[in-house]
């Protein structure tokens, strides 16, 4: 439809004049979306599944730890990331009718409440993050889930409790925290965690991590296939063994350079067999000579162009050089070496989950100078990351099958676009004829996505 340009342009030129209401007597909201998220927490009953986490003995504040738990996930839903960030939102009646809440507690009393919570609480915390993540694995009857498991750091500038200097590539010389991250590939959700120090090697305390992770998994989902992915710093005969033993299925990146032999046999091989244009493969007869155990090593083959960093000739013809990059993945899978590649690369989309965390739900900040409040923010960091795609499962079909790099079923939306196109609304909680009702802006395609949220997030 063709429209006048004079039924589009307006010229104005008045600068409207600015008045201020008392936000504790106003009954507008700037984040009228929050509810299909205060929808969603009903029907998952979480007030009382917190309640339940933090024990009696604990002398809890006024709010109870369990609305602490609960603000630090809505905190980081609607994308600050400071505690004092909370002014900004203190009378929003959206928020303070999520909690619960008359008011908002001061920064300084979240502050002190977050250092009393105690390591039993986080862990219970955890084990419910595990729980809602495996509720939703089992609705969806999957026949096969993929862990990936990983660590990432968390750097901070301040001497908090269990911080150390390690490898922190991005900022040298900080002190950080180092957990080990267990992700689920079909949902892209957190299923458990690790939490060390900064200053530790990869493989701290993996054993026993991966070991709790795979009894969680076949204990709420009995009849699926479980596998794992793992880079070079996992690789050890127990873990292969242990495994093999339970029966899961495992890729894991070799360390070949710390085997001259397998170096001096990838060194001469001429024969590869080609995968694509790209990638060619060779399956090796060789296991450490330590082992007493036989699993199929197979060796990758990369060609990469080499960047020409020199003055480029555009008259003349510029020759491309190549080069090879290798890797080796050992596994106990039947697969052929190409769907085995495929499914190895697919642990690189873990990554892109620890980006998302940091960067929407500010996983990367440290907030306190208390280990047990870290680890909570950390935590409530994975679950508002876990609730924005429950939320989205819960409303949407799947999107694909399962594919040899097990991407995710579902094409999520970031918790960032959530937020900005749904959450960060402006509202007005009104009563007319006594019916709480919240008012809202919103068009056709908008008004559509929330009433379909809240349709079925119940």
């Amino acid at each position: 439809m063709k429209l006048q340009k004079s039924k589009i342009i307006a010229l104005y030129r008045k600068l409207p004049e600015v008045q201020f209401e008392d936000p504790k007597e106003s009954n507008m909201t700037s984040f009228a979306g929050l509810v299909i998220f205060q929808k969603l927490f009903e029907d998952l009953n979480l007030v009382e599944r917190l309640k339940k986490c933090f024990g009696k003995e604990i002398i809890s504040p006024m709010f109870g730890f369990h609305r602490l738990a609960l603000w630090l996930i809505i905190h980081l839903i609607l994308g600050y990331r400071q505690i004092k960030d909370v002014k900004y939102y203190e009378y929003d009646p959206m928020v303070l009718r999520t909690l619960n809440l008359k008011r908002m507690p001061d920064p300084s009393s979240f502050s002190r409440s977050l250092n009393a919570v105690d390591q039993s609480s986080i862990d219970n915390v955890s084990a419910l993050m595990t729980e809602i993540v495996c509720e939703r694995l089992k609705s969806e009857r999957l026949a096969r889930i993929t862990l990936d498991f990983d660590g990432s750091v968390i750097s901070t500038s301040r001497h908090a409790e269990g911080t150390a200097v390690g490898y922190n590539k991005k900022k040298k010389g900080h002190r950080s925290y180092y957990p080990l991250f267990c992700t689920i590939a079909q949902t892209g959700q957190f299923f458990d965690m690790l939490h060390r120090s900064g200053n530790v090697h990869d493989s701290n305390g993996a054993d026993e991590f991966i070991e709790a992770c795979l009894a969680k998994a076949k204990q709420h989902l009995p009849g699926a296939v479980v596998e794992t992915r793992t880079d070079s710093a996992f690789f050890s005969e127990s873990q292969l063994e242990n495994l093999s033993d339970q029966r899961i299925e495992f890729t894991v990146s070799v360390p070949y350079e710390r085997f001259p032999e397998l170096k001096s046999i990838i060194g001469g091989r001429k024969r590869w067999s080609k995968i694509d244009s790209e990638w060619s493969f060779f399956e090796v007869d060789w296991e450490p000579k330590s082992w007493g155990t036989n699993f199929r090593f197979i060796v990758y083959r990369h060609k990469l162009k080499i960047q020409r960093k020199g003055p480029i000739q555009l008259d003349l013809f510029e020759p491309i050089d190549f080069e090879f990059e290798y890797k080796v993945v050992v596994s106990n899978k039947r697969s052929n070496a190409k769907k085995i590649l495929h499914f190895h690369n697919g642990r690189g989309a873990q990554e892109g989950i620890f980006g998302d965390v940091k960067n929407d739900c500010k996983m990367e900040y440290v907030p306190v100078r208390g280990l047990t409040g870290n680890q909570l923010y950390c935590l409530a960091g994975m679950m508002s990351h876990n609730f924005s795609r429950e939320l989205q499962m819960r409303t949407y079909e799947k999107d694909r099958g399962t594919t040899e790099k097990r991407t995710p079923l579902w094409i999520f939306q970031k918790l960032s676009v959530i937020r900005q196109k749904i959450v960060q609304r402006a509202g007005k909680l009104i009563r007319p004829q006594g019916k709480l009702t919240l008012v809202m802006a919103a068009d056709g395609p908008l008004k559509s996505e929330i009433e379909e949220f809240l349709a079925n997030a119940g």
